[in-house]
């Protein structure tokens, strides 16, 4: 309801330039002559106290001097007097600004203290910026172009932010040519303050911007990024480059930004599951861009070729499977239409040859042909220029076919001066073209992986499933606090196996024998065959130093598989101490697979959990695949099968199938011990044995720390799980228990059939226009939320065995961070038990507790229920001059 707080920033009407100059090719003289030659329409004034007039405009020495309002004030100033600016800025209203000045954490300790004023004194006015170190930002619809760049953007619908300014103007060089237009260009350069999670939350409402594109060195908060970016990301496409990708580019961005790297499988892991599309190479993001710029968004990963030479549509078939995709296989009846439309030398296949003298009929017959096809999801169209082509009334067949079809055609005219016209035929048409098979088939694949990631996306788990046993948290707490009392990081196999107790995860019966006796005794007791390892808070990988006895199968080696174990121990690590060894039960099996299951902090975000081949040759086999917590079935699904090992789970010769399902709740409970267990920094379940009878965990290994002070129980954590702790419960009068309790992904059902059974009045008081029930969008966006940016109570009742909902309130955290906007309905039956209030209330102290400080909504006037309920709470209601028939209500929390 509000202007968004980065308006100025996209949007401002006057503008103020610190460092405007005329030395030739200063980052002044160049942002001021952008400025003046961008086309915007609103006053720019230019600040140098040494000057009377700076490239033909009047130079001023300092803001008190203009006399005017200013929205946006630019900085391109040595680093020692930003600081002062920023005073300057803040004495005179102004909160947005763009730093474009270097020198301040990139230099060291100096520039970090240097920063650290600028952020302070920010801070204390109020205003937001962008940079330091940053090559501005272009905003090509008002004419606003604040960087220090050679190069215009053209007015578009895809917006480009960036870490590094010389990607921005690469791209921008390569858009000139290729008829790419932009909403927005964007270099948020160290990120002091504004990073990709604010300028995300503008770009996700913004109406001029279709598709985002990301540049990522290194993440300050990790966060507000995951918040923005799922938020952007359910709206409109995104996708991102990550740098970095091995050490020594992280190194490098880490030198380059001063912000956070995280380890690159957990960067995939979090696009991924922000339904991001993730690229590796610049040439990609050209790819990426141009399909982004085109009509389509997302199809399937079923393509078809349709050819005149083989060669080509060989590259790119092979090219098909490496990043993901299928050939189609064209069914019969489309073979058949294709005989009678094709010369009888035609491929009989996909790809589909056409021949080398195809004139443009015979290409769009092909292409209508492959398009009709239920198992075909889109098609490459590839032509190369020989003696009988004639590429631009080909590339004109081609757009007529594409007018007929909603499923992608995109096309590769191979060559160079014969096939230009035609590519600009493409390009007019929004039709994605590339110089090369490959290149096509990437750009398939990303308009696969959108869809795939999206899905992702729509994942909200909860900490644990419903359906699952709550664990045993408080011991699980106390045994790590032991150790951290004691100095110790790593904790023993038995600490580490009775953790994995604490959360329900099946594991080997075991025990510490400090004597060969006392061996003796555990051995018998559990039943042969037993294991024995060495045990000592010293040794972390006993393997590595002899520690590990297996198969032991009576009673008479016993004893003397201990004193071997200590003696052999004792010579390689003489310095540790051996406090005995650690007797287990063998677990029998003639099928089992060996898997790991683990769990790494990564720095950026939280923890991480992996999944892959297990056993002594892990490090070697180098098989794994990771996500991010919470998991729930599909996730954990998902995980697994994006692993070589899973192939082996099936049945295989005389081995029957694993339980899968079982290996599934091992991962849903590990990721419960991500979500609870902040001390947690790495763990191993190293082997973890699977059968068709279920799973069983024989090693572990923990290392735990101490987590940042957070009154958040989930800081820890990138993507916040189901918050359980929220719900609540009361008694209406007539004795039926109510549960208020925050919304979750599985309610969609009983979401759907709470609006379907509103009044068409109670209906229209809430979406203030006529409806009969929830899109499929709607529905995912109302049950699948960001709990760190919004929340939503439902109160329900149990019947028949089934919930059934009766209400819901929700607010959603305007970007601002301080205020909320709210929303309410009750069903028709349950009105006038004050449920309604009692659930407002729930939700304002949700809201408070969260630091926010303003709840505010629309109510439409019409809605004399709802007023009376909000005036009841001490709201104030205020008609709305530009929205007649609707009031504005608000409270300060």
């Amino acid at each position: 309801m509000r202007p968004h707080y980065l308006k100025a920033l996209f949007a401002p009407k006057s503008v103020a330039m610190f460092g405007a100059s005329e030395t030739t090719d200063s980052v002044g003289q160049v942002v001021f002559k952008n400025l003046l030659e961008g086309g915007f329409s609103g006053d720019i004034y230019a600040i140098n106290p040494k000057r009377k007039e700076v490239q033909g405009q009047k130079a001023y020495p300092d803001l008190d001097s203009i006399g005017e309002d200013i929205d946006l004030a630019i900085v391109a100033t040595p680093a020692p007097t930003v600081p002062g600016i920023v005073e300057q800025c803040g004495a005179h209203g102004i909160k947005s600004m763009i730093i474009l000045s270097a020198g301040f954490r990139e230099v060291g300790e100096t520039g970090r203290a240097l920063e650290e004023k600028v952020r302070d004194a920010a801070r204390s006015h109020g205003i937001r910026f962008l940079g330091p170190n940053c090559l501005g930002l272009i905003r090509p619809s008002i004419g606003l172009n604040a960087t220090f760049g050679n190069n215009k953007a053209a007015e578009g619908t895809i917006a480009l932010v960036s870490q590094s300014g010389a990607l921005c103007t690469s791209i921008l060089d390569w858009a000139e040519n290729r008829d790419v237009g932009f909403s927005a260009v964007v270099s948020t350069g160290i990120a002091a303050d504004l990073d990709f999670g604010d300028v995300l939350d503008y770009l996700a409402s913004d109406p001029k911007t279709e598709s985002i594109i990301l540049y990522i060195e290194g993440l300050n908060q990790s966060r507000r990024f995951m918040s923005g970016l799922r938020a952007a990301a359910r709206i409109k496409p995104v996708i991102a480059i990550k740098a970095g990708r091995h050490s020594e580019g992280a190194a490098a961005s880490m030198s380059h930004t001063g912000a956070l790297v995280g380890g690159d499988e957990a960067f995939s892991a979090a696009l991924a599951r922000s339904g991001v599309v993730r690229v590796e190479t610049i040439s990609q993001v050209f790819a990426a861009a141009g399909t982004l710029s085109s009509k389509y968004k997302s199809s399937g990963d079923r393509i078809a070729i349709v050819t005149n030479a083989g060669g080509p549509a060989v590259l790119a078939a092979d090219h098909t499977p490496e990043v993901g995709l299928n050939l189609a296989e064209i069914g019969e009846e489309t073979i058949k239409a294709l005989d009678d439309a094709l010369p009888a030398t035609w491929s009989k296949r996909n790809p589909v040859d056409i021949i080398g003298d195809a004139p443009p009929e015979r290409y769009r017959e092909a292409i209508d042909i492959c398009l009709r096809d239920p198992e075909v999801d889109g098609v490459l169209v590839i032509l190369t220029p020989q003696a009988m082509t004639r590429p631009l009334e080909v590339a004109e067949a081609v757009v007529e076919a594409a007018d007929k079809n909603r499923k992608p055609i995109i096309t590769s005219w191979m060559g160079g001066r014969q096939v230009d016209p035609a590519r600009a035929v493409f390009r007019q048409a929004r039709i994605p073209t590339f110089n090369t098979p490959e290149a096509a088939i990437d750009a398939f694949h990303y308009l696969a992986a959108y869809r795939n990631n999206q899905r992702l996306l729509l994942q909200v788990p909860g900490r644990l499933p419903i359906d699952h046993e709550e664990p045993n948290i408080e011991a699980a707490r106390l045994i790590i606090e032991s150790a951290l009392n004691e100095k110790r990081e790593v904790l023993t196999e038995p600490e580490s196996i009775a953790l994995l107790e604490a959360f329900h995860i099946p594991t080997v019966r075991n025990g510490i024998a400090r004597t060969p006796e006392e061996a003796l005794v555990l051995a018998v007791s559990m039943g042969f065959p037993v294991a024995m390892k060495i045990y000592s808070e010293d040794i972390s990988h006993k393997s590595d130093v002899g520690g590990v006895k297996l198969n032991i199968r009576n009673a008479a080696d016993v004893r003397g598989n201990y004193r071997e174990l200590i003696e052999r121990v004792q010579q390689k690590r003489p310095d540790a101490d051996l406090q005995g060894v650690t007797v287990e039960q063998m677990h029998r099996t003639t099928n089992g697979r060996e898997v790991m299951v683990g769990v790494i902090n990564d720095p950026v975000f939280g923890p991480v959990i992996s999944f892959g081949a297990g056993g002594t040759w892990v490090e070697v086999l180098q098989d794994a695949a990771v996500a991010l917590p919470p998991l729930n079935d599909r996730l954990a699904r998902n995980l697994i099968r994006r692993t070589k090992i899973s192939k082996s789970l099936d049945e295989f010769r005389n081995m029957p199938a694993a339980n899968t399902n079982a290996l599934v709740d091992v991962l849903l409970r590990v990721s419960n011990m991500a979500c609870e267990l902040p001390w947690i920094q790495e763990m191993d379940i190293n082997p973890l044995i699977l059968d068709e009878r279920g799973a069983m965990a024989v090693d572990a290994r923990i290392v735990v720390g101490i987590p940042k002070p957070s009154t958040d129980a989930y800081a820890h954590m990138a993507i916040h799980p189901y918050p359980s702790d929220l719900e609540t419960s009361f008694q209406l009068p007539d004795g039926r228990d109510v549960a208020i309790r925050p919304i979750r992904p599985e309610d969609a059902e009983i979401e759907q059939e709470f609006i379907r059974n509103l009044s068409d009045e109670a209906k229209y008081f809430r979406f203030m226009h006529a409806i009969h029930e929830l899109t499929p969008e709607m529905l995912v966006r109302f049950t699948q939320i960001d709990y760190d940016r919004e929340m939503a109570l439902i109160a329900v009742t149990e019947e028949d065995g089934s919930e059934v909902q009766h209400g819901v309130v929700r607010y959603v955290t305007n970007p601002d961070q301080n205020s909320a906007e709210f929303a309410l309905v009750i069903s028709d039956e349950f009105q006038g038990h004050g449920i309604g209030q009692r659930m407002m209330k729930r939700l304002m102290e949700i809201a408070r507790a969260r630091g926010l400080d303003l709840m505010e909504g629309e109510v439409l006037t019409a809605n004399h229920r709802m007023l009376d309920l909000v005036r009841s709470m001490d709201f104030q209601v205020q008609r709305n001059p530009s929205n007649p028939g609707v009031d504005y209500v608000w409270k300060q929390l």
